[in-house]
């Protein structure tokens, strides 16, 4: 378990020295007033469409297959909106990880928080079940300042990213589990405490079931809340968060406990937490991170990709 962001001098070699100049400008623009940091983020999103060809091909192929009902001028209006919506993430993250508490504040809406109580307040873990929104940063930082929990998170290979990302993510919450702990994540269930779970991307052949995600009837999807709910006797809430239309602050909402889950068998539980999952994208469905391939593991290892 991560509790401490550690800075070593070695993060000031000259290797760094372009990395640090680009942290400086970031913090910079964390100071600007909402409303310009996203038209700004827009901005990038559509520069960024234009350059990065695999990421767009990827994005589009994903809203093809989730969404065939919708004509081809409807995908490509979500497509764009999609990448002027990563664009304003970028600055999600920055003021996730720079903000002061008392701007969050500021910014900020809040639903459902009496079910973490609630459930916290019977002896049960909260296994916060939440989806890949491009705003998802700041949702950590906002639910931080009534309740700190704990993240599982995959550390970064550039070792002054994987100190950046650690010093951001703890301004408020308690800790980091990486993301194959499964027995730290237990611990922290059982004592009680809270932890956020994400079952929307598609981590390979390995204890994944096959199983629809909105029209493609055989999308990979890890089993591992099922398991995590039983050994951690902890209660699943649905999570979600966005930014608001206007672009001037970010809602997160949290649900009730699911009832019956962990339920007969991992297949169904699986199958339950994609309907979740859908009903949660569906809410904004430009803001997901629609640039993963998601379905890249096919059934069978012979089948062919659904991104030719």
């Amino acid at each position: 378990m991560v509790e401490k962001a550690q800075f070593s001098a070695y993060l000031l070699h000259p290797r760094y020295w372009l990395l640090w100049l680009g942290i400086g400008v970031a913090k910079l623009t964390s100071m600007l007033p909402m409303r310009w940091q996203m038209a700004l983020g827009a901005a990038i999103g559509r520069l960024a469409m234009k350059l990065a060809g695999s990421r767009v091909d990827t994005a589009r192929r994903n809203l093809e297959l989730c969404f065939p009902e919708k004509s081809a001028a409807q995908q490509q209006q979500l497509l764009q909106r999609n990448f002027e919506e990563t664009g304003k993430a970028i600055f999600d993250t920055i003021n996730a990880w720079w903000w002061s508490d008392a701007r969050i504040q500021q910014h900020m809406q809040i639903k459902g928080q009496e079910y973490v109580q609630q459930t916290l307040d019977v002896g049960q873990g909260v296994i916060l079940f939440a989806v890949h929104c491009l705003p998802l940063e700041m949702g950590a930082r906002i639910f931080g300042q009534f309740n700190p929990g704990v993240g599982v998170y995959r550390p970064h290979n550039n070792p002054l990213m994987e100190y950046l990302q650690v010093r951001g993510r703890l301004r408020s919450n308690k800790a980091l589990i990486p993301k194959r702990d499964l027995r730290q994540m237990v611990r922290c269930l059982r004592n009680p405490d809270v932890i956020w779970y994400t079952a929307d991307q598609d981590f390979g052949r390995s204890s994944a079931v096959f199983i629809p995600f909105f029209a493609v009837k055989d999308a990979a999807t890890i089993t591992g809340g099922t398991t995590l709910a039983k050994l951690g006797k902890a209660r699943v809430l649905p999570f979600f968060v966005e930014r608001n239309a206007d672009d001037a602050g970010y809602t997160i909402e949290i649900k009730a406990p699911l009832e019956n889950f962990p339920g007969e068998n991992e297949l169904q539980d699986a199958i339950r937490g994609n309907h979740i999952i859908e009903e949660l994208i569906g809410r904004n469905i430009p803001q997901y991170m629609w640039l993963h391939r998601r379905f890249k593991t096919r059934p069978e290892p012979t089948d062919p990709s659904l991104y030719q």
